[in-house]
């Protein structure tokens, strides 16, 4: 793990990817990778532009996809678990070469110092199945 980043730093970065400022292919805001690893329900209220959900208990047996990023931002509700996964990540052979690094403060942080959320077009399909069924109606 190569340590944290601020949320101004990294919106920085989205806004480079943004804008095709980065279009350098040596460039690294364009291998940037932000995962976010909550689970696919709180990802989908919420979650970092350009940001992908890799859920902290898949991400052993999903690391392998991150392979070929130069720089990889971890995010989770308050930024201690990404550093957790930032150090996970940086250990796997595929992605030593890589700057692997946690959201400061994690997506309270980026709230407060950024406010920008971007929410999934299409939910999970299960993820208002929960909502629509909450068991038997009640007697009264």
């Amino acid at each position: 793990m190569d340590g944290e980043i601020d949320p101004e730093e990294l919106s920085a970065l989205l806004e480079e990817r943004a804008d095709g400022s980065a279009g350098d292919p040596d460039d690294e805001a364009e291998s940037l990778r932000v995962v976010d690893i909550r689970d696919l329900r709180a990802f989908d209220r919420g979650h970092l532009p350009g940001s992908e959900c890799i859920p902290f208990p898949e991400l052993t047996s999903r690391v392998a996809e991150l392979e070929g990023a130069d720089r990889i931002v971890t995010v989770c509700p308050h930024g201690v678990a990404s550093q957790q996964a930032a150090q996970l990540i940086g250990s796997y052979e595929g992605t030593q070469n890589a700057r692997v690094e946690s959201l400061r403060g994690g997506i309270e942080a980026w709230e407060k110092a950024i406010g920008e959320l971007t929410e999934s077009d299409e939910p999970d399909d299960g993820s208002d199945a929960g909502d629509a069924d909450e068991g038997p109606e009640s007697p009264f």
